[in-house]
């Protein structure tokens, strides 16, 4: 099998909560991604398994076909079957500001953890922060997730700064919080970062398309 990213669209709202809730159980709050749509900072991606297939969700009732039934006229049907999408593994989102890529999530489906997949989709949100002319990209990362700062470190990012008990977390137990280390690049339009970006990325892409 392999991978491959794309944009997210609204569509794909339901597999993009679902893989959230799985990756980030006792964060809070909770992240609405509905609401990023109306954000013209946000950027996001998913990461797709191109060897499964799902169903599309059936579309919410809406005013116009409801308003056909009152007036005893047929909804309009569609055209053939309904169109079958690739599985949804993962998916990233950054937002842009000041010419700060802000990275605000990464999250990969437990079972597709440890394929590079969380790797790809860092790839495709530096290179989308680099064509909008974003000069850094810049994350938080929980204090005990050494794999993904030694992924982060590996990309170019250097620890700046921490934010104390930034990640709150809800629990049978209680509340608890998490602090967050704060990593960010140099210059993502620098040639030797570039440099660096590609070699990593056709690594990356060579394991992901030989499964």
């Amino acid at each position: 099998m392999s991978y491959y990213i794309r944009t997210m669209t609204k569509e794909d709202l339901p597999e993009v909560t679902e893989i959230d809730r799985e990756a980030f159980p006792t964060q809070w709050p909770a992240a609405d991604y509905a609401y990023e749509f109306k954000n013209r900072m946000a950027h996001y991606v998913v990461a797709c398994d191109s060897g499964t297939t799902v169903e599309p969700p059936e579309r919410k009732d809406t005013l116009g076909s409801w308003l056909s039934r009152m007036l005893g006229r047929k909804a309009p049907q569609s055209d053939g079957p309904k169109a079958t999408q690739h599985y949804i593994v993962g998916f990233a989102g950054f937002w842009v500001m000041a010419g700060e890529a802000h990275v605000t999530s990464i999250a990969v489906r437990e079972k597709y953890r440890r394929r590079g997949i969380g790797e790809m989709l860092l790839v495709a949100v530096t290179e989308l922060a680099i064509g909008l002319n974003a000069d850094i990209v810049t994350l938080e990362v929980r204090a005990s997730n050494f794999p993904a700062q030694n992924l982060y470190t590996k990309y170019g990012f250097n620890r700046v700064g921490e934010r104390k008990a930034y990640y709150l977390d809800r629990g049978p137990s209680g509340d608890s919080r998490e602090d967050a280390i704060i990593m960010t690049t140099d210059n993502i339009h620098a040639k030797g970062f570039q440099e660096r970006l590609q070699k990593l990325k056709e690594a990356v892409t060579a394991r992901s398309a030989s499964g």
